[in-house]
């Protein structure tokens, strides 16, 4: 009686619950080196299903992508006698140095509030702040200026109808990453959704990394602060004088 019990209930779940996710990438390491000025990661897959395309509400595809997170101090300033001054702070515990998700349709459809707090994908649920002091009014607002500031520098981005879904069965979508990325561990999530609800997640890592030059000059200024300033120093020094030398040249040439 039992496994007949046990039989019916598997046969009353959503088919859709049997959908999962298939991912390919154009590339899975960033390398930033002198020249960087961004990159653009195609991130694309299939839907593999046991049965037939499930009828009713049609797929839906979100595509997040994060970059390595840490606690942020935010300030805010006010206008005090004239001049601008440090007043309220408030520790962000950790916030994405990048993030940007993309949907195959609009936010609201594509998640609900629920979902959405559950699985933490839009960019406020992104970031944590917890324990704001008590004596500061609106703590909220300084999330929310980390999200304007990022967003004006474009770190964070909410890309809507982006993602292209081809018979509820493969999708493809781009993102494009700025020059001023921080290195380290990207985190992709892919989520199917049906009427907002979270059907199945996928999760993998870009890798963003510095090579060559850039790469040594980070590794000489952590190991070795002083012979990292001098070097700086000695190359402001030899770039001053040849550009002084060569100005020098065509002048008198």
């Amino acid at each position: 009686m039992m496994r007949w019990l046990f039989l019916l209930v598997l046969m009353a779940l959503p088919a859709w619950a049997e959908e999962e996710v298939v991912l390919g990438l154009s590339h899975d390491r960033v390398s930033i080196t002198a020249d960087f000025n961004g990159s653009e990661i195609l991130i694309f897959g299939a839907i593999k299903r046991e049965t037939k395309i499930p009828e009713g509400p049609p797929l839906q595809v979100i595509v997040s992508l994060a970059g390595p997170s840490r606690e942020e101090t935010v300030r805010r300033k006010e206008r005090r006698f004239g001049i601008w001054v440090n007043t309220e702070s408030v520790v962000v515990d950790a916030a994405p140095s990048f993030y940007a998700v993309a949907t195959s349709a609009p936010w609201r459809e594509a998640i609900t509030q629920t979902e959405d707090l559950r699985y933490r994908v839009s960019i406020p649920r992104a970031i944590r702040s917890v324990g704001a002091p008590m004596s500061v009014m609106n703590a909220q607002a300084f999330s929310d200026a980390i999200i304007r500031i990022r967003k004006e520098n474009g770190l964070y981005q909410l890309l809507e109808n982006t993602v292209a879904v081809d018979q509820q069965t493969l999708f493809r979508t781009s993102i494009k990453m700025p020059a001023n990325l921080t290195e380290g561990a990207y985190e992709a999530r892919i989520f199917l959704t049906r009427e907002g609800r979270v059907i199945n997640q996928f999760d993998t890592v870009i890798d963003v990394q510095k090579v060559g030059l850039e790469r040594w000059l980070f590794s000489l200024s952590r190991s070795n602060p002083m012979a990292y300033g001098l070097l700086s120093l000695t190359i402001a020094i030899l770039a001053g004088w040849g550009a002084s030398t060569a100005f020098r040249m065509l002048r008198n040439g």
